[in-house]
């Protein structure tokens, strides 16, 4: 955790567990707000150090006319679990190494961080309080067929592959419960 006197919050929570919802509630209630995944996209995008990087790890042949060849990309590393990691680390040093800049950016007492991946990204060492978002696995796996079209073996097999990676906990830790019958506002609103 870091010394900075904004306090960090981060919302997680396992696929379908409804964080987005949580974040976009925080949000319209005017607190800044960083999605990780968002952010990820646009600095491999935008980064030129990032494209250098990638290019050294992965071949000359992942930046074409200035941009990343994902396809390519993922060819290399969804092959190969330690370029898989190598490929994590790099871009979870520029996120977290973002969000450092950005938090030092804004006047707000609070803010918070939207992950999917708080413990595998290392983000659970930079925020001060975890807002866990949970829903029962029925719940989440409905939500995740109807939001992805997929297949009810494809959404338990990340779900599955979650709960394996999740072994840590962070100190302070507060629940949310999305199961479509308590309100998340209420919640919210007692967290604040």
């Amino acid at each position: 955790m870091t010394s900075n006197s904004r306090t960090l919050i981060c919302i997680s929570g396992g696929i379908g567990s409804g964080k987005s919802v949580v974040a976009r509630i925080v949000a319209s209630m005017g607190y800044a707000v960083y999605d990780t995944d968002l952010q990820a996209k646009r600095i491999m995008d935008e980064s030129v150090e990032m494209h250098r990087k990638l290019s050294e790890c992965f071949g000359h042949n992942i930046v074409r006319d200035g941009n990343i060849d994902r396809r390519a990309l993922a060819d290399i590393v969804f092959s190969d679990d330690d370029k898989l990691k190598k490929l994590n680390s790099i871009v979870h040093s520029a996120v977290i190494e973002d969000i450092t800049k950005w938090r030092e950016s804004l006047s707000d007492e609070i803010a918070f961080v939207e992950t999917a991946i708080l413990y595998q990204s290392g983000l659970d060492r930079l925020v001060d309080i975890v807002w866990e978002v949970t829903a029962p696995s029925e719940i989440r796996i409905e939500r995740v067929m109807k939001r992805n079209s997929c297949s009810r073996a494809e959404v338990e097999s990340r779900i599955s592959a979650q709960r394996s990676e999740n072994k840590h906990t962070h100190p302070k830790v507060a629940v949310i419960v999305n199961d479509n019958l308590s309100p998340l506002l209420p919640q919210i609103l007692s967290l604040l």
